[in-house]
Parts: structure tokens; sequence; C-alpha cells
């Protein structure tokens, strides 16, 4: 048998300061410790807006032929579509995902890869067992986020579990089976099943630069993440219509009850006002929610691709629409 390839993908947006950092330290990582694996890159370039890519290419110059490749966007995407475009492209035996900002620790691969070859695994991933050096804001919303997807979801996310995986040929290629144009990885690796080990760690804070998460993308991530795989909303939608229901029809036994043993009429405004305002928030509110699906199902149907690439040192006949 022939030496093993682990291939990295690597999501990279404004991350001129670090992507020569990732290299350094995975080159380091496979000449004196991984000695007995081949290693490739692949940096998916996400549109950024200063020199991540000129920087890329000069890694991909310099490094052994075939030893890094990279991808560029014609614009910003978004790092579900540059992970999908990274696993496309993949033919390594093992792939991981990585941030290129190193706060996903390259000396985890040895775990992993042990995990994989020696124990039977399928993937090993990694989970931080603390938010140092994040705000406290964010912690408290990263518990809420697991225990909320948990509940309301069909996918099971192990708290504090990252982006950072490897996983086998067999399961990459299940993955990419996947298409949905609203990703959510964390759920698709989740529902792809496969025998997964979690390796915990402390969190490691960025080699340079600043996070390119703000509050709002989070929100956005973890929205995308409860429509993608939870039915829960639409079935409290169904529920809450019903209890509207009931609670109207009781409201309107007790105005009859009033009527009957006072001999008068309710005062009428306050009887339309308060029909108005739970009939009213009900349906906007139940609107929204079949809304945010008939958007996702539209996106689906229009079948645009994931990604758009711009440029690339693959060769013409590697080249894939996305």
């Amino acid at each position: 048998m022939g030496r093993k390839t682990v291939e990295l993908v690597v999501p990279s947006y404004n991350e001129e300061a670090c992507v020569g950092l990732f290299y350094d330290a995975v080159k380091a990582l496979f000449t004196e410790t991984l000695t007995d694996y081949d290693f490739r890159l692949i940096y998916v370039d996400d549109g950024s807006s200063d020199g991540t890519l000129a920087k890329v290419k000069q890694i991909a110059q310099d490094a052994p032929e075939g030893q890094v490749h990279y991808i560029s966007f014609s614009r910003n995407l978004g790092k579900e579509a540059a992970i999908y475009a990274g696993l496309e492209h993949s033919t390594g035996d093992f792939v991981a995902v990585m941030d290129a900002d190193l706060q996903h620790p390259p000396a985890l691969l040895i775990d992993m890869l042990h995990a994989i070859v020696d124990e039977g695994y399928d993937s090993c991933g990694a989970r931080r067992e603390d938010r140092k050096g994040e705000g406290a804001i964010k912690r408290v919303f990263s518990v809420m986020y697991y225990q909320i997807v948990n509940r309301l979801t069909t996918v099971e996310l192990t708290p504090g579990s990252t982006d950072f995986r490897l996983m086998t040929r067999q399961m990459v290629d299940e993955v990419l089976k996947l298409t949905e144009r609203e990703r959510f990885t964390k759920g698709i690796f989740s529902w792809v099943g496969f025998k997964t080990k979690w390796i915990p760690y402390h969190n490691v804070e960025r080699a340079a630069g600043r996070s390119k998460w703000s509050i709002r993308g989070l929100l956005h991530y973890a929205a995308s993440g409860l429509l993608s795989f939870a039915r829960a909303p639409l079935r409290f939608a169904l529920w809450l219509g019903m209890i509207g229901c009931v609670a109207a029809g009781i409201d309107l036994i007790v105005l009859l009850v009033q009527c009957i043993s006072c001999s008068c009429l309710p005062d009428a405004v306050h009887v339309v006002i308060f029909l108005l305002l739970l009939f009213g928030g009900m349906t906007v509110m139940l609107l929204g929610l079949v809304g945010e699906y008939l958007a996702r199902i539209l996106a689906e149907a229009k079948h645009r691709p994931l990604y758009i690439m711009k440029e690339s040192n693959y060769g013409e006949s590697d080249r894939k629409a996305g």
C-alpha cells in the first residue's frame, strides 16, 4: 500500500496575515511528526478584499508541485460555500476542514488520524471545552444555541463542536451528495451519520487579525441551522394557531355568559381590539414563518450554483462547476 494523503480544506476570508502561518505550521507538523503521511492544502479564497489571494498564490508557487491548491470565488459567498467547494475538489484519503487563523490547532490531526486509522472511526472532530478569549454575550449565545438546536431539530450537535473535522474519503463523498443551497455543514455532518469521535481542546486565540464573525452573522448562521433541519417551528405554528382558536372560543363563551347573566352587552370596542390583536398577531407571525420556508424552497428551485469560481490553479480538466 502507498502512502496515504491528508488533504486540508481551508476557507479563507481576509486572512492575509494568517495563511502563511497556517502553511508553515502544517508543514512542520507533517515534516517532524506525521512523517508517514503526505499532505495537500486547498485554500478557498471567499472573495477576500485584502491580499489573501496573492499570498496564497505565492505559497502555492513556493511549495512543492501539487502540494498547495487554491480556489478563488468571484465574490464573498460565505464559509458554507467555501467548505463545499474545497470538499468537492478534494481527492485525499483523509480530508479535514480547518480555519486559516490557527484557532484549529494542527497538532490535533495526530489524535484525529489515530482515531480513524487505529480505532476505526469514520471521522474525528474537535470540540472546545471553553470559550476563553471570547465575549460573555458570545459565550452565552453559544450555550443556548446548542440547547435549542438539539431540542428542535432532527440532528444532534455536540456542544462546543467546531467545523474542524477529519473525515474518511467515504464520508466526504456522502456529504457531497447533499447539494442543498442553504447549507448548514455541522448539521449535514451529523445527518449523514458515520462513527465520530470528539476530541476536547481549550480555545485558542487567533494567530493574527480579527474574527470575521459579527453578532448579525452568528444570528443568521443560527437561524440557518434551525430552518435547515427543524420541523418544530412549523409544528409550533400549527399548535399556536389551534391554541389561538381555542382561546378565542373560550373568550366568546365567557362573553355570552356575561351577556346572559348580566343582561348587558360587553364593550364592543374591547372585544374588537382583543380579537384584532390575537388573530392579527398570529397571522403575521405565521405568515412570516411560512415565508422563511418558502424562501428556502425558492432558493432550491432556482438551482443556482453553490459557488462561482473566478480563479484556480487546478488544471482545466480538474475544474468543476459548483
